[in-house]
Order: structure tokens, then C-alpha cells, then sequence
């Protein structure tokens, strides 16, 4: 992997984690770090599940399904830590 996908990776699972924070109710006590790496794993499960869903493997732009996908693997996996470590959401 290159620089530049590392560091649009990491871009991704910022973005991809604040906006699973964000649509997740209550409150997760969660640092930056934890953001970018759920925000990671979902871009990465949501890329997957849209391949292996719809058969397409690339798109030019930005894919809209694959993003929302993303952000639903992210609450599932912020979900997942929550009730792990016993914080409240």
C-alpha cells in the first residue's frame, strides 16, 4: 500500500467513525484513536459487504452505499466495545 492510501485510510476512518459517533445515541467514551480505528475497520467491512453484496468491486467517486455500509459496520463495532468494556452509550 502506498502513502497516499494509508493516509486516505486513515482520512476515511475518521470521517467513517465520526459519523457513526455521531448517528449512535448517548454517549461513547471513546478517544480520537479508537474513532479512527472503528472508523477503519468499518470503511474496510463496508467496502466488503458492497462487493460481496453487489458484485461491483470499484467506482469512480465516491460510493454512497459503500459509505453508509461503512458507517453501519463503525456503530456495530463502537456498539460491540461499549457493551465489552461496560461504558455507558
Amino acid at each position: 500500500m502506498t502513502l497516499w492510501g494509508i493516509i486516505t485510510l486513515i482520512i476515511a476512518g475518521l470521517i467513517i467513525g465520526v459519523l457513526a459517533r455521531w448517528v449512535m445515541p448517548g454517549r461513547q467514551n471513546i478517544n480520537i484513536w479508537l474513532t479512527i480505528l472503528f472508523g477503519i475497520a468499518g470503511s474496510l467491512g463496508g467496502a466488503w459487504l458492497y462487493t460481496a453484496l453487489s458484485g461491483n468491486s470499484g467506482t469512480e467517486g465516491i460510493d454512497w452505499i459503500a459509505l453508509i455500509l461503512g458507517v453501519i459496520v463503525a456503530i456495530v463495532l463502537i456498539a460491540i466495545y461499549g457493551s465489552i468494556t461496560g461504558r455507558k452509550r
